[in-house]
Protein backbone atom coordinates (compact mmCIF):
# COMPACT_ATOMS: atom_id res chain seq x y z
CA UNK A 1 0.00 0.00 0.00
CA UNK A 2 0.89 3.39 -0.87
CA UNK A 3 0.63 5.87 2.19
CA UNK A 4 -1.25 8.60 0.41
CA UNK A 5 -2.89 6.56 -2.51
CA UNK A 6 -6.66 7.22 -2.10
CA UNK A 7 -7.74 3.84 -4.11
CA UNK A 8 -5.54 2.17 -1.28
CA UNK A 9 -7.31 3.52 1.81
CA UNK A 10 -10.75 3.11 -0.09
CA UNK A 11 -9.90 -0.94 -0.92
CA UNK A 12 -8.27 -1.14 3.05
CA UNK A 13 -11.40 0.60 4.32
CA UNK A 14 -9.46 3.05 5.52
CA UNK A 15 -11.83 5.47 3.59
CA UNK A 16 -15.32 4.83 3.70
CA UNK A 17 -17.18 4.00 0.51
CA UNK A 18 -19.89 2.58 -0.82
CA UNK A 19 -17.75 -1.07 -2.45
CA UNK A 20 -20.47 -2.30 -4.59
CA UNK A 21 -18.40 -5.75 -5.28
CA UNK A 22 -15.67 -6.95 -3.11
CA UNK A 23 -13.39 -10.31 -4.02
CA UNK A 24 -9.75 -11.11 -2.42
CA UNK A 25 -8.56 -8.66 -5.56
CA UNK A 26 -10.64 -6.09 -6.34
CA UNK A 27 -13.10 -3.51 -5.43
CA UNK A 28 -15.92 -1.37 -7.00
CA UNK A 29 -17.61 1.76 -6.62
CA UNK A 30 -18.99 4.86 -8.09
CA UNK A 31 -16.63 7.91 -9.20
CA UNK A 32 -17.38 10.79 -7.26
CA UNK A 33 -17.67 12.65 -10.79
CA UNK A 34 -19.22 10.37 -12.84
CA UNK A 35 -19.40 11.33 -16.63
CA UNK A 36 -22.30 9.31 -17.35
CA UNK A 37 -25.24 7.51 -15.84
CA UNK A 38 -23.20 4.43 -14.82
CA UNK A 39 -19.31 5.03 -13.72
CA UNK A 40 -17.44 2.78 -11.75
CA UNK A 41 -13.94 2.24 -10.94
CA UNK A 42 -12.74 -1.57 -10.98
CA UNK A 43 -9.74 -1.08 -8.71
CA UNK A 44 -7.01 -3.83 -7.71
CA UNK A 45 -6.50 -4.03 -3.88
CA UNK A 46 -2.56 -4.25 -4.14
CA UNK A 47 -1.24 -1.12 -5.53
CA UNK A 48 -0.11 -0.65 -8.91
CA UNK A 49 1.06 2.92 -9.98
CA UNK A 50 0.15 2.14 -13.72
CA UNK A 51 -0.69 -0.16 -16.68
CA UNK A 52 3.29 0.86 -17.36
CA UNK A 53 4.08 -0.87 -13.77
CA UNK A 54 1.98 -4.13 -14.50
CA UNK A 55 4.29 -7.39 -14.46
CA UNK A 56 4.41 -9.66 -17.83
CA UNK A 57 3.89 -12.89 -14.92
CA UNK A 58 2.03 -12.28 -12.20
CA UNK A 59 -0.28 -9.42 -13.33
CA UNK A 60 -1.99 -11.39 -16.09
CA UNK A 61 -4.75 -12.98 -13.38
CA UNK A 62 -5.81 -9.25 -11.74
CA UNK A 63 -6.44 -7.54 -15.49
CA UNK A 64 -8.44 -10.88 -16.51
CA UNK A 65 -10.40 -10.84 -13.08
CA UNK A 66 -10.96 -7.15 -13.72
CA UNK A 67 -12.04 -7.83 -17.66
CA UNK A 68 -14.56 -10.51 -16.12
CA UNK A 69 -15.86 -7.96 -13.22
CA UNK A 70 -16.16 -5.09 -15.41
CA UNK A 71 -18.56 -7.54 -17.66
CA UNK A 72 -20.72 -8.63 -14.61
CA UNK A 73 -20.93 -4.92 -12.75
CA UNK A 74 -22.59 -4.03 -16.70
CA UNK A 75 -25.23 -6.46 -16.62
CA UNK A 76 -25.85 -5.28 -12.73
CA UNK A 77 -25.84 -1.84 -13.81
CA UNK A 78 -28.45 -2.76 -16.50
CA UNK A 79 -26.14 -1.86 -19.60
CA UNK A 80 -24.73 -4.75 -20.67
CA UNK A 81 -26.89 -4.56 -23.62
CA UNK A 82 -27.36 -0.56 -24.42
CA UNK A 83 -23.54 -0.57 -24.46
CA UNK A 84 -20.88 0.48 -22.13
CA UNK A 85 -17.01 1.40 -22.73
CA UNK A 86 -13.94 0.31 -20.26
CA UNK A 87 -11.18 2.57 -20.17
CA UNK A 88 -7.58 2.82 -18.66
CA UNK A 89 -6.17 6.16 -18.39
CA UNK A 90 -2.35 5.59 -18.76
CA UNK A 91 0.49 8.08 -17.17
CA UNK A 92 -0.50 11.97 -16.46
CA UNK A 93 -0.72 12.65 -20.29
CA UNK A 94 -3.44 9.96 -20.49
CA UNK A 95 -5.37 11.58 -18.07
CA UNK A 96 -4.64 9.44 -14.75
CA UNK A 97 -5.44 11.45 -12.38
CA UNK A 98 -4.80 8.63 -9.26
CA UNK A 99 -1.66 7.17 -9.88
CA UNK A 100 -3.42 3.53 -9.01
CA UNK A 101 -4.46 0.85 -11.72
CA UNK A 102 -7.76 1.51 -12.55
CA UNK A 103 -10.52 0.93 -14.91
CA UNK A 104 -13.30 2.99 -15.74
CA UNK A 105 -16.85 1.27 -16.79
CA UNK A 106 -18.75 3.76 -18.59
CA UNK A 107 -22.13 3.59 -19.88
CA UNK A 108 -25.88 4.74 -19.58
Amino acid sequence: MENDCIFCKIANKEIESELLYESDNLVVFRDINPKAPVHLLIVPKRHIRSINDLDNKKDKEILAEMLFTAKDMAKKEDVNESGYRLQFNVEKGGGQEVFHLHMHLIGG
